[in-house]
């Protein structure tokens, strides 16, 4: 069944009251929705909505990226893009063939399926981690790094994930070719973001009035993605570059003073409403999934989505250790940590075809690491970031 407003409402106060609760109890709201979804999915009072591809990846993920990327500052961005590119390609790239190859001789899986669940699995998504920045009023580089590194990853993620649909559906491009395909999904994706925040900005300029400056950005954060995904490019990398564009840009003048307040308190409504969401769906279809029999398959992938974290942060790190790009040790332990698994890789995990080998294996074991991501890394996250002094209380 798909989301109503009656069944919408009634998650969006179930939220509420686990957002109060894990305020009090000094917990990652993420964790908390998680679990109030399992308990949730065994009650009477259960409504019956599937979590799908389509209201993950069109009508809850446009807004989250758009909100997280509409207020990331260009000026601390550029000084640690080069970083941020190489952990969103090359490390995700360490990630996804460590994982691939790992799942193809310990789990027994055929190459396709273990690329697909490697590729797809490595998008991250550090909710809880910045949760926790904003909760403790944490500023500077690592919350831009952490943040910035995940919205870039997830467009890789899901252009190297459509790239290798392609070899699903039994096509099998040449290395040039499949360069030329990636720079194609990924730079049409970000010049059409760019394109599309042109086109608001201008629109913008010629009114003051903040709802429709607020309308202009709804229309940017949807119409990007969607335009982007109407011709087979990155819709996430779309709504980021747009997001980007429209914060930077908009902020210095084209939006109004009044529009600045309302479109900061609408979009962090906005990511609330829809992380509320997404954290509950999940934790309703964890309910449901049978991990008895995938147990092992699990455990497996657990252990080498770790492993192949950590081979993307810390090698690429050291790249840059006698340099001002230089990122310290603690942060990099929280870049490793902090880098969960959540919406996207479901999202990809749920878009899979039918014709892919072990389909409902991989959706199952998708599920069983981004639950244990949400609640091993996310509630052990505050009391690593509190050792290593990295809160401004602490």
């Amino acid at each position: 069944m798909e989301l109503t407003i009656q069944n919408g409402a009634f998650l969006l106060l179930i939220a509420v009251v686990v957002a109060m609760l894990t305020q009090k109890l000094d917990l990652p709201y993420s964790a908390g929705l998680v679990a109030a979804g399992i308990v949730l999915a065994f009650s009477r009072f259960s409504p019956a909505v599937s979590l799908t591809k389509d209201l993950l990846f069109t009508v809850l993920l446009p807004p989250l990226i758009f909100q997280a990327a509409f207020y990331i500052e260009w000026r601390p961005l550029r000084r640690d893009v080069a970083l941020i590119i190489l952990l969103a390609t090359v490390g995700l790239g360490f990630s996804a063939a460590i994982t691939t190859v790992g799942m193809h001789f310990f789990a027994n899986w055929q190459w396709l399926s273990a690329l697909v669940f490697g590729v797809l699995i490595a998008a991250t998504d550090p909710v809880a981690v910045i949760a926790t920045f904003r909760e403790a009023g944490a500023q500077g580089r690592l919350p831009l790094l952490v943040e910035a590194e995940s919205l870039f990853n997830d467009g890789t993620a899901a252009v190297g994930f459509a790239m290798v649909l392609e070899l699903v559906q039994g096509h099998s491009p040449s290395p040039v070719q499949a360069v030329g395909q990636f720079l194609r999904m990924a730079g049409g994706g970000l010049l059409c973001g760019v394109a599309v925040a042109a086109a608001a900005l201008l629109l913008v300029g010629n009114t003051e009035d903040h709802l429709v400056e607020l309308a202009l950005t709804t229309v940017a954060a949807y119409g990007s993605f969607l335009l982007a995904e109407r011709f087979q490019l990155s819709g996430v990398l779309a709504t980021l570059s747009a997001g980007l564009m429209l914060g930077n840009i908009g902020a210095r003048g084209r939006i109004s003073d009044r529009g600045k307040d309302v479109l900061q308190d609408f979009w962090e409504y906005a990511a609330f409403v829809t992380n509320s969401l997404i954290f509950l769906l999940i934790g309703m279809r964890v309910a449901e999934q049978n991990f008895r029999a995938v147990w092992l398959s699990a455990l497996i992938a657990i252990v080498l989505v770790t492993v192949g974290r950590a081979a993307a942060v810390y090698p690429l790190c050291a790249l840059f250790a006698g340099s001002h790009w230089r990122v310290p040790v603690r942060q990099q332990h929280i870049l490793f940590w902090g880098g969960l698994r959540g919406a996207l890789a479901l999202a990809l995990a749920l878009a899979l075809p039918a014709a892919v080998p072990e389909r409902d294996t991989i959706i199952g074991i998708s599920f069983a690491v981004v639950a244990f991501s949400i609640f091993a890394q996310g509630l052990t996250m505050r009391p690593l970031l509190r050792a290593a002094k990295l809160l401004p209380n602490t």
